[in-house]
């Protein structure tokens, strides 16, 4: 018997019938299968937390072994090792060693504190807390000695096992790494001195600790040594399952089922691949990984019997009432697809069928009207477009050439040195210099370019108020080749001219000063000793300063004090929260305004 002379709905009726046969067969598959399923699942988790830690710890130790060799190979700290002066080391060398290492310390939240020892038993170290004072014990000495001289793996640096300090119980663990001569001195290739870095072993408890497991799950780091280094557990920070971790290592890194204190535990260990021979262990119950699967097991037996029966007693009474409708649906489905303009589908029935056959309809009838109106819009659209490119293209031709003003004021310059009026002649230039500056179309542009363009503008304030009052710029040299927004210090030099120095019969002095400051960032000073600012005006500046960015571009945009939110909202937008402007004044001593932008 062909399949294809039986009837639609017997047919139908078949593939019901096999499909509850198939159904069924699965469910039993399902069932004996499981527990499998839910074995494999547990081993992913697992292995998914554990890499993810992994990779944390790896980055850490990445970023410790980066820096560290970015040091040992600096120019400057290898100078250091071998200098014989005292003085120049001291002063000279040792300066510029301890900045090195206080920035790389507070750059990175992982290491506590570093020393650099040179072979002549000299050090110079960077702490962060008491617990630095283990550089200094015979028993660090005693515990760093092997591996000074152990040349096979100092070649490379390598993370240390604990170092327990007697005294107060507290353990520790390092990164060594030896100062190779590398500047060609008589030294040239040999080891000079050693460069060692505490790490913060409360951040990596954090760490461990923030790792999201099962509430009974157990997470270690252990050190080559099998040394617990790390744990989320304080109950067995001190407990190594060593009879466990001496198993096959393709078992332990995908899974191996055991039992520890009679309880099923699933034990998965990755090894670090910043830190040779260092590892991650999990321990974790199977039941914490499987008890909510069990719901889900019985829920889906008992859904699988439910819906064979409704399948058997519901699909029998629809085949009829469906077949028929849905067979003439489909084929004017077909004429339709076929592009057949005007035609619609026929109604066959008043049910869900024929509700959909004039849903159909309505919509093939509303996509033929959304056609013709595309079409238009779209022409309307093009027409408009070409109209507002034409109108654009006509206000870029009317604009004023940038070039043609600044040599405009360089040709009145000229004639102003011809006709001998040097004054005429030096705010022309002035103004070029600055009109120049200012259309420069780099949003961050040299220091020096920016305190050129203010040394400009002061000179046309010293022609225009003949030398009235004093001004200055003081700029550390080292700030001069780096980089600030355009034009952020100009706008706040005219301020203080015209807000705080015009007014006085006589005297007064600018000041503008740079330099870069504890935190390594670039901060400016533009002071005056002009009249002041009252404190009630000082407070409200302020508070429009400390605004959310949405209410200072709110009132940038309306025009009120646009000078200053200005400046502090461009800082704020390139370099975030940290950095801005900020104002000091008091009345009849002057105002200072501060300005702090990154290291750049």
């Amino acid at each position: 018997m062909q399949i294809s002379r039986v009837k639609l709905k017997h047919q139908i009726l078949l593939i019901f019938l096999f499909a509850i046969i198939i159904f069924t067969t699965m469910e039993f598959f399902f069932y004996f299968s499981f527990y499998n399923l839910t074995q494999k699942r547990a081993a992913n988790y697992g292995n998914t937390i554990i890499e993810q830690t992994r990779q944390k710890i790896d980055s850490v130790f990445n970023d410790i072994k980066v820096s560290t060799s970015i040091a040992v190979n600096n120019k400057k700290i290898q100078e250091f090792t071998i200098e014989d002066d005292d003085y120049k080391r001291d002063f000279e060398l040792g300066t510029y060693v301890i900045d090195l290492m206080e920035y790389m310390r507070s750059f990175n939240s992982y290491v506590n504190g570093i020393v650099i020892n040179d072979k002549q038993g000299r050090r110079v170290s960077s702490l962060a807390n008491a617990n630095g004072d283990v550089f200094f014990l015979n028993q660090y000495d005693e515990f760093i000695y092997a591996y000074k001289y152990d040349s096979a793996p100092f070649k490379r640096g390598t993370f240390t096992h604990l170092l327990k300090e007697n005294k107060t119980g507290k353990e520790y663990f390092f990164y060594i790494t030896p100062i190779i001569e590398s500047i060609g001195g008589v030294h040239f290739s040999q080891k000079t001195g050693y460069f060692s870095v505490m790490v913060n072993m409360e951040k990596m408890q954090e760490l461990v600790e923030n790792t999201e497991l099962t509430p009974h799950s157990t997470l270690y780091i252990l050190n080559s040594r099998s040394e617990v280094v790390a744990s989320n557990n304080a109950n067995f920070r001190n407990v190594l399952f060593k009879d466990i971790l001496s198993g096959d290592r393709t078992s332990l890194t995908n899974g191996l089922k055991t039992k520890i204190n009679g309880k099923d535990v699933l034990v998965q260990q990755i090894g670090l691949e910043q830190a040779e021979g260092w590892s991650i262990v999990s321990i974790i119950p199977v039941q914490e990984l499987t008890t909510d699967m069990n719901a889900i097991k019985n829920t889906s037996i008992i859904a699988g019997i439910g819906i064979i029966l409704s399948l058997i007693i519901l699909g029998y009474f629809f085949l009829n009432n469906l077949t028929r409708p849905v067979m003439g649906l489909v084929a004017d489905m077909r004429k339709i697809g076929e592009r057949a303009m005007g035609f619609r589908v026929k109604v066959r029935s008043t049910n869900e069928v024929g509700v959909l056959a004039y849903a159909i309809n309505s919509m093939v009838d509303k996509m033929e009207e959304m056609t013709r109106n595309m079409f238009n819009t779209q022409a309307r659209l093009y027409e408009s477009e070409l109209s507002k490119k034409q109108a654009e293209f006509s206000a870029l031709q009317s604009q004023i050439n940038p070039h043609f003003l600044y040599n405009t004021l360089n040709c009145i310059s000229s004639i102003g040195l011809e006709y001998g009026s040097k004054e005429i002649a030096q705010i022309a230039s002035c103004m070029s210099k600055i009109f120049r500056y200012s259309i420069k179309k780099d949003d961050l542009v040299l220091i020096s370019e920016e305190i050129q363009c203010i040394k400009a503008y002061m000179n046309i304030i010293s022609i225009r108020y003949e030398d009235k009052f004093s001004m200055e710029v003081n700029i550390d040299e080292k700030l001069l080749e780096m980089k600030t927004p355009k034009m952020i210090l100009q706008p706040i030099v005219e301020n203080s001219v015209y807000h705080g120095l015009e007014s006085m019969d006589a005297g007064g002095n600018l000041r503008v000063s740079g330099n870069i400051d504890a935190n390594g960032d670039v901060c400016f000073q533009v002071s005056d000793t002009g009249k002041g600012i009252d404190k009630d005006e000082l407070e409200a500046i302020k508070a429009k300063l400390s605004m959310e960015y949405s209410e200072r571009a709110e009132i940038s945009l309306a025009g009120k004090s646009i000078g200053l939110s200005n400046i502090h909202n461009r800082i704020k937008l390139l370099f975030g929260e940290g950095y801005g402007v900020k104002i000091e004044s008091r009345m009849g001593d002057g105002t200072t305004v501060f300005v702090k932008i990154p290291y750049l």
